[in-house]
């Protein structure tokens, strides 16, 4: 299960029936129960915004991607302590270096329609990311890959240029099937982007834009079949109205924000039905700053910016304390990160004297600076639905007006912050957050080739140091050696300051109780969904 303000509407627990409520929701939304209730054991999810495309390697934005990861497999997949193991591949060897892996696939997988899945579909998908015509955003991931060679229908052999060392974490990109789209043009336009065809756990069924997508168990699957029949994800953009839906029946999963884990879900009645988890996310929350706006082009400007920002006061006011502060690009977790990166401590006198070498003042005495006759002030835009962003955006608009800067907050519909803000490049500032893979290889976000190539690099960095150290980390297999080289990039893009890194938060999912074999692992508490199952007397959709 895998990039929230209101008005209090909760009346669950306080005393109101659940009936009742989720009926009342039911009719704010204007969607009939039946819309979204499967059978008796569905699995009811929420997210604040809708998918964009269900094709898994132009999936960049985590709605898409997380449905996504119940309808296809990749050659791998990661196990619950973050091992990179074998999900279409049973099993592969490494030769040449690291220049050669040969991959031995499952014999007994079978497309949702029915469809023997063989090597040429991971051929054919492997080469269809790298067509520049697909614009691929994670294009960047696979251009080392120099061969694709099929051995026979279950061994398929990739050669790469050099040695990458990222390679078989990479390669649990979604495979998709060749005999459905090698006669199409626009994969991106086709309809599969909307009623995709995997092999994974679950088959898609139905998909109402802005409402619900329901896929349904695939009976067939190669492990097993699933225990829960149905998977629903509703499109619920409130926080509020999600929690009062979690509580009174009507989803049974949802990411609390800070204050419902800590105060609103502390009741009895809470505790009866649903279970709260709680651990460090792999993901940090920024502030970008657009590189190609004048604004911004000064590093002293940016890093007075960075100096201003209390982070202690945004994870004790915004989170409640259910954060970690963020220096740079890697997950805190892993042996990556650089922890003696200490720039940016909050330091109020350090920003004004920064900005002022800058050629920043007040000249008019009104609290605002400016330089050649403009005022420093911009707009940072952030999506809606996430109460936490929004609130941590409303703290930092306070401290940054202490140093005479101004700024609007602009928030926006998910996906209309991803297609006009995101992909056209067009804001001054952005918060947003990464969600980040296990390998830390960051060139996809980084790299000044991912300005272009429809890379992910939206506010236009370039280093040429870093580009060159990414590049070796990409090559390097000794853990040791890359965790210096990440080590150096970390301390590198904190000193140019292009984000303003701001917290690691922490994951808090709550689950309706009924659902068994959840288990909060260092992947997540939905790594083994397919293992999940409901007692027969604790059913509940049942019409």
């Amino acid at each position: 299960m895998k990039k929230t303000s209101g008005l209090v509407l909760f009346a669950g627990p306080l005393g109101v029936s659940k009936t009742v409520a989720f009926v009342f929701l039911c009719l704010v939304l204007f969607l009939p129960v039946s819309a979204y209730c499967g059978p008796r054991d569905s699995y009811v999810s929420a997210a604040i915004g809708d998918a964009r495309i269900l094709i898994p390697f132009l999936a960049d934005d985590s709605a898409s991607a997380s449905i996504c990861a119940m309808v296809y497999n990749g050659l791998t997949k990661v196990d619950r302590n973050l091992n990179v193991i074998g999900d279409l591949a049973e099993k592969w060897e490494i030769r040449d270096a690291g220049k050669t892996i040969v991959f031995y696939l499952r014999k007994n997988v079978l497309w949702h329609d029915g469809e023997k899945f063989t090597a040429k579909d991971v051929k054919f998908t492997f080469e269809t990311i790298l067509k520049p015509e697909t614009a691929c955003p994670y294009i960047s991931n696979y251009t080392d890959i120099d061969k694709i060679d099929l051995i026979d229908d279950y061994t398929v052999k990739f050669l790469f240029k050099q040695p990458y060392a990222p390679a078989l974490s990479e390669l649990g990109m979604g495979i998709i099937p060749e005999h459905l789209f090698k006669n199409i043009k626009n994969i991106r336009e086709s309809g599969f982007s909307r009623g995709p065809v995997g092999t994974g756990p679950y088959r898609f069924s139905k998909w109402e834009s802005g409402q619900y997508i329901i896929l349904e168990a695939n009976k067939n699957y190669f492990e097993h079949a699933p225990g829960i029949k149905r998977y629903v994800d509703r499109i619920i953009p409130d926080q509020t109205v999600e929690f009062l839906e979690l509580a009174s029946g009507g989803i049974d999963y949802m990411e609390l924000n800070p204050f419902q884990y800590e105060k609103r879900s502390r009741t009895e009645d809470f505790g009866k039905s649903l279970v709260k988890y709680k651990y460090l996310a792999p993901s940090y929350t920024y502030i970008g700053y657009n590189l190609k706006d004048p604004l911004f082009q000064d590093k002293r400007v940016r890093q007075a910016l960075s100096y201003a920002i209390n982070k202690e006061e945004i994870i004790s006011g915004a989170l409640l304390g259910l954060g970690e502060a963020c220096s740079g690009p890697f997950r805190k977790d892993t042996a990556y990160y650089n922890d003696k990166v200490t720039l940016y401590e909050y330091n109020i006198e350090k920003a004004k004297n920064l900005l002022k070498e800058a050629g920043w003042v007040d000249a008019d005495d009104d609290g605002i600076l400016e330089k050649d006759g403009k005022k420093f002030s911009f707009t940072l835009v952030t999506n809606q639905g996430n109460q936490a962003r929004e609130d941590a955006a409303t703290i930092i608009q306070n401290q940054w007006a202490k140093i005479g800067v101004k700024v609007e907050i602009r928030t926006m519909a998910w996906v209309s912050f991803l297609d006009q803000v995101i992909d056209k490049k067009n804001f001054q500032a952005i918060m947003l957050a990464w969600n980040l893979s296990l390998d830390p290889d960051p060139y996809s976000i980084w790299h000044t080739n991912a300005i272009k190539n429809n890379g992910l690099n939206s506010i236009s960095y370039s280093n040429k140091e870093v580009d060159s150290l990414i590049e070796e980390g990409r090559r390097e297999f000794d853990t040791e050696k890359r965790k210096k080289i990440y080590h150096e990039i970390h301390r590198l893009i904190a000193e140019d300051a292009p984000y303003t890194f701001l917290f690691f938060n922490y994951r808090t999912p709550a689950i309706n109780k009924r659902f068994k074999g959840v288990d909060a692992a260092p992947a997540g508490v939905g790594y083994n969904f397919i293992d999940w199952r409901v007692p027969e007397d604790e059913t509940r959709y049942d019409f």
